[in-house]
């Protein structure tokens, strides 16, 4: 089975970041790819709020960042990922294609936008629909637009584009909005937003550029023309999490939970992007969390490797696991590995404050702890005090 250090899987912003920073750390990195680099920036007509880049349509943005992989010889192998299982502690990235054994696995395969679902939606997709009002409403200035929803996204996001827009009609196929109520007073009392109650968007018309929406309303059955220059889709959105569902702590609707680090629940998988619970989905926080998750997987990477030939391998070992961030026991240790080697003795220093991971794994309730370990098996654990206690071990063993 082919192993690899990191793994990435997904090539939006956050896997392309994460992918420059983890090659800039000297990792060896792959990074699984499925269609067209840049994620769901690809379907983003223009983008405007890229710092240092004034302009530039998704697409081309979405190439700026793999150009930029590339230029640190990134590995990119296109492939579906089908799932992501831990075997023996070990973690394994099943694809259609192999499998791939991984030190670490930064999952950054992004989210997608519900579709509506009626006709003309795909067709003007980038062309006058969008799903992003922060990242497309400053392209309607002036102009009247609409918002399918009713939701705290719906209802937030058009009260946004009131800020550009000179009007703002939102669509909702019941008779009150599911937002909450500061949210639902705040947009009711701006005269820029004319709700529509109990109506469907039925069809999107325009050549080109969106021009119209076809109406149904549905307790009369009756149907309208409105016409509008553009119109928001703020109908849900789901997480794409189909490889790791159930393997990793998630929030409701499937949102992976992550620490400040982007550590998930299971230990050498990250998370970055969209794919994670967070307040704002945008490029750069995207780019922001790959930078993060690469910095931690390799802090990660190189604690595992370094534990690995100092702890796991050797056939004989004995470690001293203490407190970096208290005085008296890094102190102690210190003179125990000194006294230690003038005996002819060796004692290997571990920080369990630092590698909290594996003083868990190796079962440590308290510090500082004397392990015997051969060839990765604990062999004899006891809580120490003092250095005599730290040397009786060393002789014992």
């Amino acid at each position: 089975m082919e192993k690899r250090e990191l793994v990435i899987i997904g090539a939006g912003p956050a896997g392309l970041t994460a992918a420059i920073y983890g090659k800039r750390a000297g990792l060896d990195v792959l990074l699984i790819e499925k269609g067209v680099p840049g994620g769901q920036i690809n379907i983003t007509e223009e983008i405007e709020n890229w710092p240092g880049v004034q302009h530039a349509t998704g697409p081309e943005l979405g190439q700026m960042f793999r150009s930029h992989a590339e230029k640190f010889n990134t590995e990119f192998r296109d492939a579906d990922v089908q799932r992501i299982e831990i075997r023996d502690d070990r973690k394994i990235v099943v694809t259609n294609k192999e499998e791939i054994e991984a030190e670490a696995i930064i999952y950054a395969t992004g989210a997608f936008f519900r579709r509506l679902g009626c006709e003309g939606e795909a067709e003007h997709i980038g062309q006058g629909v969008s799903y992003c009002a922060v990242c497309d409403g400053a392209f309607f200035e002036g102009e009247e637009i609409a918002v399918v929803g009713g939701g705290n996204s719906a209802v937030e996001e058009g009260d946004y584009l009131t800020n550009f827009a000179s009007k703002v009609y939102i669509i909702h196929r019941r008779d009150e909005f599911r937002a909450d109520r500061a949210a639902i007073e705040r947009a009711l009392s701006n005269p820029k937003i004319v709700p529509v109650w109990n109506t469907v968007v039925e069809k999107i018309e325009g050549d080109g550029m969106v021009e119209n929406l076809v109406l149904r309303n549905q307790k009369t059955g009756e149907t309208s023309d409105l016409p509008v220059a553009g119109v928001f889709m703020f109908v849900g959105q789901s997480p794409h999490d189909e490889a790791i569902k159930g393997l990793v702590k998630a929030a409701k609707g499937g949102w992976i939970e992550t620490n400040d680090e982007m550590e998930t629940s299971v230990e050498g998988i990250f998370a970055a992007g969209d794919v994670r619970t967070k307040g704002l989905r945008q490029v750069v926080t995207a780019s922001a969390d790959g930078a993060i998750a690469a910095m931690s997987a390799s802090a990660y990477i190189n604690e595992q490797v370094h534990l690995r030939k100092t702890l796991l391998e050797p056939e004989n070992v004995v470690a001293l696991f203490y407190s970096s961030i208290d005085r008296e026991q890094v102190k102690m240790a210190d003179d125990a590995a000194a006294r230690a080697e003038k005996e002819g003795k060796k004692i290997v220093l571990i920080d369990g404050y630092r590698n909290e991971r594996m003083s868990r794994k190796l079962h440590l309730d308290t510090l500082p702890a004397m392990v015997h370990l051969g060839s990765g098996v604990v062999k004899d654990v006891k809580s120490i005090s003092s250095v005599e206690d730290a040397l009786a071990f060393v002789k014992k063993n």
